[in-house]
């Protein structure tokens, strides 16, 4: 199914174009000595007319049946490319960015493409308990590569050192994985998922 670009989309997020509107599906979770759960997960990727995408996730814990069995988690972020800001450009602060985005056109997009061919990325995410996580990476296609640069956690925190997350576009369904070190285990295996694109009408939160 071809990629729709939307007439309004600001030019810096036409690489995000594949990641744009509500993903629904289930997947594992579990990490170290943690029992493995299934889950439900029902994700967003929200443009609103300034250069980054929000990004949404609500997380449900499924019995062995396989049916909601209770809430488990909330994480929001941002996604945007990860270049030099410009006086033009948002922030800091509540500034606001110029009439005229700096990245106004698909050439300027075109300048922006690292050495391996795709977007330097960067995305924050936060996660309840106090924990706050900046990604690097690149988005190439349809496919996303994310690895900590900083994570930020509060008084009492659980212990949260680094992760990874990959996200890809694999016969019209949204894959992801994420790997992460905490709780003094080295990077593993934590949790995955295939999500399929749904008319948000379908599914309520």
């Amino acid at each position: 199914m071809p990629i729709e670009i939307p007439s309004d989309l600001t030019p810096e997020l036409v690489p995000f174009a594949w990641l744009l509107g509500t993903w629904e599906g289930n997947g594992f979770m579990g990490y170290g000595d943690a029992e493995q759960r299934a889950f439900r997960q029902r994700v967003t990727f929200e443009q609103t007319g300034l250069p980054f995408l929000v990004y949404r996730a609500w997380t449900t814990l499924l019995d062995d049946e396989g049916e909601p069995q209770r809430e488990a988690t909330y994480e929001q972020g941002l996604w945007e490319l990860a270049r030099p800001r410009e006086d033009g450009d948002i922030g800091p602060g509540m500034l606001p960015p110029d009439p005229v985005p700096v990245v106004a056109s698909a050439e300027d997009v075109e300048k922006l493409r690292n050495a391996d061919g795709g977007f330097d990325i960067s995305v924050s995410i936060t996660q309840p308990g106090g924990v706050a996580e900046l990604y690097l990476g690149q988005i190439k296609g349809p496919r996303v590569e994310l690895t900590t640069d900083a994570v930020i956690r509060a008084q009492g925190a659980k212990e949260y050192v680094s992760g990874t997350r990959l996200y890809g576009l694999v016969n019209n369904h949204l894959m992801w994985a994420w790997d992460m070190a905490a709780e003094g285990h080295e990077l593993a295996t934590h949790a995955s998922a295939e999500l399929t694109k749904i008319d948000p009408a379908e599914s309520q939160q």
